[in-house]
Order: C-alpha cells, then sequence, then structure tokens
C-alpha cells in the first residue's frame, strides 16, 4: 500500500510532504520498494487534503458503546475494541475500577485472554490502567469507596499474574499508605506506580516520585488544587522530570486555560492526551454505570446519580486530540504528539506503535485538512474506515 499527497506526522513531530510504503502490515521505509517483489502492484491511496497521523493510543478509559471493561466479558472489550478503532483509537490500555479484589482479577485474568485472541477490526489491546483500588476516599470521585483497600505489594503482584503482564499501571494515594515507598521499591521495574485519586501534599507527592513513582492520573482531577502554599501534587509532577502526566480534555474536566497552563508546566514531551471515557460514550443521554454505580449522561457531561460527581467522559479520545488541538490552543502537531507517541512511551510500546516509521505497525489515521474529520482509518496496513 502507498499513501501519497499528504502532510505526514514525522517522528520529529511535524507535518511534512511524504510517502507512507506498507508491506505486511508494516511501515517500509519509501527508499526501498524496489526492494519489495509485490512493488508492481502497490495499492495507492491518493490523501490529498488529509493529514496522516499515527494511529491515537488511549491510556486511560473505561468503556464505550454500552460496555465497560469490568463487566468482564470477551465480547464486551471486543465490542469496546471495534468503536475505538472506528475512531482512530489503533491501541487501547483501559483502566479498572476500584472493585472488589477477587472481581478485579477476573477482569484482569479475561482481558488478558482477549489480548491473545484480538480481532482483525478492533484496537490493540496493549496494556491496563488499575485505577484503584489502593486510593483515597476523600478523592475517590465516582470510585466506589467501600472497595478502597491499603496498598499491599503481595495483593499487586497478583493483580499482575491474573494479567499475565498486561498491568501497566498501579495507581495508589501515598498520604493514605504508611508503606508506599516499600511498595513502590516492591514492584519497581515490574510495574509503573502512579499517583491516582489521591489527596496527598507536595512533600508526601515528592517522596513517592523519589521513591520510583512516575505517572500521575488525570491531572488536576480528584486531587487537591495547585495553591500558592499548598502546591500539592500538580507542583511535585511538575518538578518531577521523570514523571509524566495524563490530562482529560474533553471540554467538560478541565477549563482550557488550565489544559494550556498544564503544558507550560510540564513541558509537551511529558503529557499525555486521554479520554477516560465510559460506557456512555456513543450512546443517547440516559442512565448507565461506572463501577456499579448509577451515572446519568447528559450531552458532553457524565455524572453520578447520587451526589453529581463527574464520573468519568463520554468523548472519544480522537475528538480529545481535537478540542486540544482547537479550543485549548495546544495546536494539531501537539495535541497529536500527546495522543500518539507519548502514550506509546508511557506504557514501553514505542518500538511497535507511536509514529509513522520503517518496521512499526502500519496503523494510519487520515484527516481532513480544514476539519479534522476522519477520511480513513488503516489497522496493520488494512482499511478499517474509508471516508475518502
Amino acid at each position: 500500500m502507498r499513501i501519497v499527497n499528504a502532510k505526514v506526522f514525522g517522528t520529529d513531530c511535524r507535518f511534512k510532504d511524504a510517502i507512507i510504503l506498507i508491506a505486511n502490515g508494516r511501515f517500509v521505509d519509501p527508499g526501498k520498494a524496489a526492494d519489495i517483489e509485490e512493488d508492481s502492484v502497490w495499492e495507492t491511496i491518493d490523501a490529498s487534503g488529509c493529514y496522516a497521523i499515527p494511529g491515537l493510543i488511549d491510556i486511560h478509559f473505561h468503556g464505550a458503546v454500552g460496555d465497560d471493561v469490568c463487566d468482564g466479558t470477551p465480547e464486551a472489550i471486543r465490542r469496546i475494541a471495534a468503536y475505538e478503532a472506528s475512531v482512530g483509537v489503533t491501541a487501547i490500555c483501559p483502566a479498572t475500577m476500584t472493585l472488589p479484589v477477587d472481581e478485579l482479577n477476573k477482569v484482569l485474568a479475561n482481558m488478558a485472554f482477549c489480548q491473545k485472541t484480538p480481532s482483525e477490526k478492533g484496537a490493540d489491546l496493549v496494556g491496563i490502567n488499575m485505577e484503584g483500588p489502593f486510593i483515597s476516599k476523600v478523592k475517590k470521585g465516582a470510585q466506589d469507596e467501600r472497595n478502597i483497600i491499603p496498598c499491599d505489594a503481595e495483593t499487586a503482584r497478583g493483580f499482575l499474574d491474573a494479567s499475565e503482564g498486561l498491568v501497566k499501571f498501579i495507581g495508589i494515594a501515598p498520604e493514605e499508605n504508611p508503606n508506599f515507598k516499600e511498595f513502590i521499591t516492591a514492584l519497581k521495574g515490574k510495574v509503573r506506580i502512579s499517583l491516582a485519586h489521591t489527596n496527598s501534599s507536595y512533600e508526601t507527592a515528592m517522596e513517592a516520585f523519589e521513591a520510583g513513582a512516575d505517572h500521575v492520573v488525570h491531572l488536576y482531577n480528584a486531587m487537591p488544587p495547585l495553591h500558592h502554599r499548598k502546591p500539592g501534587v500538580i507542583a511535585a509532577v511538575s518538578d518531577s522530570p521523570r514523571t509524566d502526566a495524563e490530562i482529560i480534555c474533553d471540554g467538560v474536566h478541565i477549563h482550557p486555560a488550565m489544559v494550556r497552563a498544564a503544558f507550560r508546566l510540564m513541558g509537551a514531551d511529558r503529557m499525555v492526551l486521554i479520554s477516560d471515557s465510559m460506557r456512555a460514550t456513543g450512546m443517547p443521554d440516559g442512565q448507565y454505570t461506572l463501577g456499579g454505580l448509577a451515572v446519568k449522561k447528559e450531552g458532553k457531561h457524565a455524572t453520578l446519580v447520587s451526589d453529581g460527581a463527574l464520573a468519568g467522559s463520554v468523548t472519544n479520545l480522537a475528538d480529545c486530540m481535537r478540542n486540544a488541538a482547537g479550543e485549548m490552543g495546544l495546536g494539531l502537531e501537539t495535541a497529536v504528539r500527546c495522543a500518539t507517541i507519548n502514550p506509546a512511551r508511557s506504557i514501553g510500546a514505542d518500538r511497535e506503535y507511536g509514529s509513522i516509521e520503517p518496521g512499526k505497525k502500519a496503523d494510519v489515521v487520515l484527516l481532513d485538512r480544514q476539519d479534522l474529520s476522519l477520511k480513513a482509518v488503516i489497522k496493520d496496513g488494512k482499511i478499517l474506515v474509508n471516508n475518502l
């Protein structure tokens, strides 16, 4: 396959005129086309008027189109994966909710099974982001506090075993766990530790980062606000150059000015766009569930029926990227970077995903250069969506 006449997002995170060459589901150096036997029968796609970007990667979301990854069935995960691929998200690292340990282990085992039996029409399952259960009741958000427990290394190792290594992040609230340093040390090198749903002070957060934690779940949300005398987690992330930060750009969770402020504080190289979408994404307004709690979807908002707290988003990552590029004022190149190569690096999948370069999986999204609408999705060198 050849893709011609597109503005291609390069490894320098800039758009340029280039040809994309794909053979056997992988990107190929266009200069070596003559070395490939099928050269005379290349399928050519004319992408005039399009941007060509890598397939998007969502490292934190819960579900879509009526399903949740914690439903515990292969069918649910496959329907979610198909939806994500249909909007341009070709690799996924879904997030689990705060559930009983036994239930979480079953969910993780189910996801490990699904990774071994992927669907050609769905996004690749490349990881799991465990948002709970080692979090704070004070900042629980839409998590069920009945299932919150102290962090325990043995329990965490059980999660890793159940998922067969698919878990990439385990979140903790260090201020709730006096043994958090020992927990981080015990799991170092096995999984990334993130700060999640935490009421931590700046000092405690810095201790966690110095001990080896190096990721933060949905910056600004479910943590103390940035304050000039009590700077909290946000300032600790800024002062910890090894740490990357997720951010939700659905236009509901964070004001555009604060999104821009985060990028100035952290730098674009450490920011990862996420959707945090839940099962109501892609569905009509109505009542749904998240982690066993009732949620009301109304327009772009998803809130707990019980107290009105935000309960994830109903916006997919592709639309979050569009929001970040436009409404949030970050520009398209920054937004694409933070939805492709940055998340790939954050989960250690950048040898296969995240950029258009020889040897990597041939996942490409074509966007209209006028309005960023979806023109095509190509996964593993095969066309899944064609609106050209």
